[in-house]
């Protein structure tokens, strides 16, 4: 798949999750073979002030690329003048704007998914943001603000001919949040209208689900989100389900912890020990879903501070699952002799 200028080697794409994709989880999401991964959102307001944090938030790693760094705001100038920092201060390849965001705080300053009301500010803000910076610009939007205003067509039209190189489109109006059902048929509508690439997104939760969103939608590629949280085996299982029609399989304890431990050390070295623990809580439980015995450790993980005492846990977790797995497969042998 081609974004613009910039080739993906395949069209398996990490969505740009607030609070999650940073660059800790995104260069796993890289290592696990996505083709591209989307960094979480940053205010306009926030570079054109120089906020610290999000200017934080700005950094890329060379083993990422290519990336899309995604921006959001409501107001014109400012999106142009954090577009052109991007464009002229970041490694980013690809500049994406939001217009699906659905949360109270985003919507009320006319930004997010408050956009998908209005095709012609749409073409205007795009036009504008395409016109001052020199990556491809492309937009995340949901296919409708509720039932009664579901403009997808009408807003994939305005992107393209503002000049925009791709869209995402996430199967749910923003009054469903992220609950309920994604409706993929707009999808297929929207990749009907127009001729950039579409990135289909919304209740990929398997391979197979990635398969079958392409084959109705005729979508370019797959976007996965909350599929991914704990488990980027997610990605490179669609990679090469998608590529190659194989389906290796899901990983063992071992390899989720390991591959957790990894996580945690790259957040240390991006945020510092203290906050990177207190991130690390909540990943920590998405690693363990699924697990034999995990919830009881659940909370254990919620009182961790340092990266000793999280790894300790994780490491003797992990110790006791094997233990009792050697223990069963003993049984089984013994049983057959």
């Amino acid at each position: 798949m081609k974004i613009g200028n910039i080739e993906l080697k395949n069209n398996v794409v990490l969505a740009p999750m607030a609070g999650v994709c940073n660059p800790a989880f995104r260069l796993i999401a890289k290592e696990f073979g996505t083709g591209l991964v989307c960094a979480e959102m940053v205010s306009d307001k926030g570079i054109v002030h120089g906020n610290k944090k999000t200017m934080d938030m700005l950094y890329v790693d060379d083993r990422e690329k290519p990336l899309s760094l995604q921006i959001f705001g409501g107001d014109k100038e400012t999106l142009v003048q954090a577009a052109q920092h991007v464009d002229q201060h970041t490694n980013a390849d690809i500049i994406d704007i939001n217009m699906g965001c659905p949360v109270p705080k985003i919507v009320s300053c006319d930004a997010g998914a408050r956009l998908l009301l209005d095709p012609n500010k749409i073409e205007e803000m795009v036009g504008a943001v395409v016109e001052s910076v020199s990556k491809p610009v492309t937009v995340k939007m949901r296919i409708g603000w509720d039932d009664d205003h579901i403009y997808v067509v009408e807003n994939a039209k305005a992107v393209e001919r503002a000049g925009g190189a791709a869209i995402a489109v996430h199967g749910r109006t923003r009054v469903q949040m992220y609950q309920g059902k994604a409706d993929w048929s707009y999808i297929r509508q929207a990749k009907e209208a127009v001729n950039i690439p579409v990135i289909g997104n919304g209740d990929v939760a398997s391979p197979e689900d990635a398969k079958r969103m392409i084959e109705e939608t005729g979508c370019d590629g797959v976007m996965i989100g909350r599929a991914a949280l704990g488990n980027p085996w997610m990605l490179y299982r669609t990679v090469e389900y998608l590529t190659k029609g194989e389906l290796p399989p899901d990983p063992t304890p071992r390899e989720k912890v390991e591959i957790a431990l990894l996580h945690l050390d790259r957040l240390i070295k991006v945020k510092g020990e203290k906050v990177a623990v207190l991130e690390m809580r909540k990943h920590a439980a998405w690693y363990l879903k699924g697990l034999p015995a995990s919830a009881q450790i659940r909370d254990e993980v919620n009182v961790q501070e340092t990266r000793e005492g999280m790894a300790k846990l994780l490491l003797s977790y992990l110790e006791r699952v094997e233990a009792k797995t050697a223990e069963w497969e003993a049984r089984q042998q013994a049983s057959l002799v």
